[in-house]
């Protein structure tokens, strides 16, 4: 595997992008979205710039004139994707079906001095502090090789790959007094999720420094989006159609402390609740929570606020205290199980999504035993496992190369044992649902076909639908799927509060009456198959006797 440790290049050049000889203007532009959805906010920014330059998105990569790439440079395997992306698009270009590769994100912004070594058809490349300059990559002005960044590294005839925030603040004039925390903007974006979802980030970057991560070196300090930017594009988001807001951020907890808004995040979730009143009403979604920031006046902001759903997505990582001390994650199992009980008494119906760390280096079985155990006993609402990924730069990566490491197929193994207990309980909470006829109103996301619900996924870490579905619903007829559904009725696929778009598992609703994307709708639970629920809208249940008039 080449080496991701940054350096300047040897005295042999290293390859640079070709000038090409372009027969046409650029007027056509794919682009290719990886990763979180961080990340998707950057690019539905960037297209909106290019649109709004009068480029014409195109979703057919062979009649574009550029592509686009932003790339994920999490994980390894995040990386190895990105390059695979890269190398169909250069050969896409090679090829003559399009003129120019254009490659942005975290990928770029971690490993710029190894961009044009792994991939040197490369035209441009934009980091992550730059994407206000995707215009300028995507039409170049320059025509060849003039410059170096400030690494002394030779880029591609444009690239725009600013260190951090800092200095991208700089080379626009800005000062920190007068464009504090997180000053680029988010709005004007074409967005790339149905109309009626969003995401609205509401702050940048991270000062937590677990031990295995590198966002701090991708995407720098914690950076907050002052609240009047917030409110803005959540107006501008719920003209477009949006109902329902999923709020992100490296960590959404932390947020207003770096740029002295005191009120922090429950003035945020408040003054978005009051938002929400006057749009007629909409899910807001808090994702990315860390443990060991969360306050009790966020709890009660929660569990007053009615236009915040009652769902959380907090990562813990660990339950270990061990392993959560080596993790650098400042926080304990004692803390935790406190934090998570509060939760579950203090909100009624509250949804607790997690993420854990499994093959963490030095990680005893014990300590998986551990975990196991508190998955079983604790039971969350939903929950993925990544494996441990080894990154070079980070605390824990230097452990597992001094012999920490877990071997891969003890990992798997583990990872395996996690999710099939989650499954367990994931399987029984929703028979307990369906035994219970459970009222839950759901969003509609689309209409469904009868084979997706037959061949849903039975996976926690893999929604059963991901979003896709048929152009129109099918009309279910003959026997009843599950058992308790009617014979007849059109199949669609939504979300409840309880599950978050992509992430989580969906929701079957079938029903006799035609159903819209983004429509919210009282159903009950049927009926279950997996980790996905099967409900009816209530109208449907509804007996409606006809008496007769006496005279």
């Amino acid at each position: 595997m080449p080496s991701t440790k940054r350096s300047r290049p040897k005295s042999t050049p290293k390859p640079t992008a070709k000038v090409r000889s372009e027969a046409r203007p650029i007027e056509t532009i794919a682009f290719v979205s990886l990763g979180c959805p961080k990340n998707l906010v950057d690019s539905e920014k960037m297209l909106g710039l290019l649109a709004e330059d009068g480029l014409v998105p195109v979703a057919d990569e062979t009649q574009a004139d550029a592509i686009v790439i932003n790339t994920c440079g999490f994980l390894d395997a995040s990386r190895e994707e990105s390059l695979g992306e890269i190398a169909r698009a250069v050969a896409l270009k090679e090829s003559g079906q399009c003129q120019r590769v254009i490659v942005a994100g975290c990928l770029v912004q971690r490993h710029r001095a190894k961009m044009l070594e792994w991939a040197p058809g490369i035209d441009a490349m934009i980091g992550v502090f730059d994407r206000d300059r995707i215009v300028q990559a995507v039409r170049p002005t320059m025509r060849s090789n003039e410059s170096s960044n400030q690494d002394g590294l030779p880029l591609p005839v444009y690239s725009s790959i600013a260190a951090n925030a800092t200095v991208a603040r700089r080379d626009r004039q800005m000062t920190a007094a007068a464009n504090p925390g997180y000053f680029e903007s988010d709005a004007a974006r074409l967005r790339l999720t149905p109309r009626h979802y969003a995401y609205l980030r509401i702050s940048e970057g991270c000062n937590q420094n677990c031990a295995f991560c590198t966002i701090p070196s991708i995407r720098g300090k914690m950076r907050s989006k002052p609240l009047d930017a917030i409110l803005a594009e959540a107006r501008e988001l719920a003209g477009d159609g949006a109902f329902e807001l999923n709020l992100i951020g490296q960590d959404t907890t932390s947020y207003g402390q770096d740029i002295g808004y005191e009120p922090g995040l429950v003035g945020l979730l408040t003054q978005l609740d009051k938002l929400a009143a006057q749009e007629g009403g909409l899910w807001l979604r808090l994702m990315y929570a860390y443990p060991s920031c969360f306050t009790d006046a966020m709890i009660d902001a929660i569990a007053s606020l009615p236009h915040v759903v009652k769902y959380i997505d907090m990562p813990l990582q660990h339950i270990n205290d061990r392993v959560l001390t080596s993790m650098k994650r400042r926080t304990s199992r004692k803390l935790i199980e406190t934090l998570l009980g509060k939760l579950r008494k203090r909100i009624g119906g509250m949804a607790i999504r997690t993420t854990f760390i499994s093959g963490y280096p030095g990680e005893s079985q014990a300590q998986h035993d551990e975990l196991v155990a508190f998955v079983r006993d604790f039971g969350f609402e939903a929950m993925g496992v990544f494996g441990y990924s080894p990154e070079p730069g980070t605390p824990a990566g230097t452990l597992h190369q001094k012999g920490g490491a877990v071997p891969a197929d003890v990992i798997a193994a583990r990872i395996e044992e996690l999710m099939l207990t989650q499954q367990n309980v994931a399987f029984a909470r929703n028979e307990k649902l369906a035994s219970l006829s459970a009222a839950m109103d759901v969003l509609i996301d689309g209409p469904a076909s009868a084979g997706e619900l037959h061949n849903a996924h039975l996976s926690a870490e893999e929604p059963a639908v991901h979003g896709a579905v048929a152009s129109t619903g099918d009309t279910i007829g003959g026997e009843s799927i599950g058992g308790r559904l009617p014979a007849r009725g059109k199949l669609y696929v939504g979300r409840t509060q309880q599950q978050a778009p992509q992430i989580d598992s969906v929701s079957y609703v079938v029903s006799k009456r035609k159903l819209a994307a983004g429509e919210v709708t009282p159903c009950r639970v049927t009926d279950c198959r997996g980790y996905d629920l099967i409900l009816q809208p209530t109208a449907d249940l509804e007996k409606r006797v006809a008496l007769s008039v006496m005279r």
